[in-house]
């Protein structure tokens, strides 16, 4: 094998591991789940089937990923977040192929305790602050806080808060400039 997995650790037949990725204690990987190159799965990971992670991901302990989930590439999920996969959902009724796809662009990070509802996308780079529940998609390189999250500004791809001049000018001190117009950030 060209990746490490924990003695504690559970990889179904079937899951597809990059090489290079790290899979600690008490970790479950199920049939038909996809770990890109790179990727480390904190203690007590579960991995649903069908769900796909690019490469470089840092999934920390004590998350659950649930079909219908699909994770770009640099993405950090931070200790116990939580992904649903059913808007409505209800013990005495099966809702088994009804999940909602949930999509998490490249560059996004994730905080502690957030709560991701399904059937939205984190667009690159976004930036969920810890704790926050998010109902709704969020913009590229949005600063996301609160219950329910709602924007207080902008990050940049290096993690650091981009203040905008009159111009809709910032500098990030190491990922460069960006510019805003019409509420929408790009970088040069």
């Amino acid at each position: 094998m060209d990746y490490y997995v924990h003695p504690t650790a559970v990889v179904d037949p079937g899951a597809r591991v990059g090489a290079g990725s790290r899979i600690w204690h008490f970790c479950h990987l199920m049939p038909d789940c996809e770990l890109g190159p790179d990727c480390n799965l904190g203690q007590n990971v579960f991995v649903a089937g069908g769900v796909r992670l690019g490469s470089g991901c840092k999934v920390q302990n004590n998350v659950s990923l649930y079909s219908g989930l699909q994770v770009g590439n640099d993405v950090f999920i931070g200790p116990s977040a939580v992904f649903t996969n059913v808007n409505n959902p209800r013990a005495a009724v099966d809702r088994r192929g009804e999940y909602a796809s949930t999509i998490v662009e490249n560059g996004v990070t994730i905080g502690a305790n957030a709560t991701i509802v399904c059937g939205i996308t984190l667009s690159t780079y976004a930036f969920v602050g810890a704790g926050a529940v998010v109902t709704r998609d969020v913009a590229p390189y949005a600063l996301v806080v609160g219950t329910p999250a709602r924007q207080i500004g902008w990050m940049s791809a290096a993690g650091y808060r981009l203040d905008f001049d009159v111009r809709g000018r910032a500098e990030c001190p190491v990922s460069g400039v960006y510019h805003l117009e019409d509420g929408i950030v790009t970088r040069e």
